[in-house]
């Protein structure tokens, strides 16, 4: 029972990641390949003040989330000059940044050793050691970053991101400031994934820069593509299934030998089928520029 939950929770941290990307890259159209540099200093940034300083996780976890939204503002600015294939080598280059600081200033982050005993949440003084527990937490957010988005993408601001989208000249010509549309695009996609961040590392207790590699961005990415790009419940649908598609695998029985390379073979193919029979995802409504 314990691992089924693990399963909803983690399931539950990549939906929040998930959304916050296809913000950007669905409804925007923005193509990034550095998702994980934000919630990387959520975790980060959360866990070193517990660790430190004593602050609080909660007071950490919004502090990590404006020190991501900080980074969107870094990363933001560059999309207002690139686009396609620029934007996301862009964004490839900050994901690599980001990871490369957390390995290598070991006098603050510990470099590979990770930083180990991160306390985890607490409400009126009762600590979430409980995994069922910690998933209602984790259901609160999710269910606070649906709301969020819906409000943002039926919005008219939401409107706007979607003409950005289709035809960023056409916005342009009528009179929609784009440039600043962008930039916040980016801020709010880095704040949830900074939270998806901060909450994965007081539930594992334990971070190391593995858990953000480049790597774990192309992830996130895919699971957006998977579900469908520009759609909530296909973000939703495609971070699950990712998630627990793979776990599922592992009950195949087959021999410990060739288990791993066996399930990444099947993975891998039934991604492709999908991709090919239905190149806009499970629920989407755009395709990948």
């Amino acid at each position: 029972m314990e691992y089924l939950l693990h399963i909803l929770v983690i399931s539950g941290i990549y939906i929040i990641l998930t959304l916050s990307l296809n913000l950007i890259v669905g409804y925007t159209g923005l193509p990034t390949l550095g998702h994980a540099a934000f919630s990387c200093i959520g975790a980060y940034v959360s866990s070193l003040l517990a660790l430190n300083f004593g602050v609080s996780p909660w007071i950490g976890l919004i502090i990590g989330a404006c020190a991501g939204a900080l980074l969107g503002v870094v990363i933001g600015y560059p999309s207002l000059r690139l686009k396609g294939d620029y934007l996301a080598l862009t964004t490839f280059g900050l994901g690599v940044i980001v990871y490369s600081i957390a390995k290598n200033w070991v006098s603050v982050t510990r470099g590979p050793m990770g930083l180990p005993g991160i306390p985890q949440f607490s409400v009126f003084g009762v600590q979430l050691s409980e995994i069922w527990l910690y998933l209602i937490l984790v259901g609160v957010f999710v269910w606070v970053t649906i709301f969020v988005m819906r409000r943002i993408v039926n919005s008219p601001f939401g409107r706007i991101l979607r003409s950005i989208r289709e035809d960023e000249i056409a916005s342009e010509a009528m009179g929609k400031d784009t440039a600043k549309h962008k930039l916040l695009v980016f801020i709010i996609g880095a704040f949830f994934a900074a939270i998806a961040g901060s909450l994965y590392a007081h539930y594992i207790t334990f971070i190391d820069p593995s858990s953000f590699t480049v790597m774990e961005s192309i992830t996130i990415l895919l699971m957006v593509i998977f579900g469908g790009m520009g759609s909530i419940t296909g973000s939703i649908v495609g971070a699950t299934i990712l998630v627990v598609f793979p776990e599922l695998l592992r009950f195949l029985g087959m021999p410990s030998s060739i288990a791993a390379q066996t399930r990444q073979m099947i993975y891998g193919l039934l991604l492709i089928v999908l991709m090919i029979k239905r190149p806009q995802g499970i629920m989407g409504r755009y395709r990948f520029k």
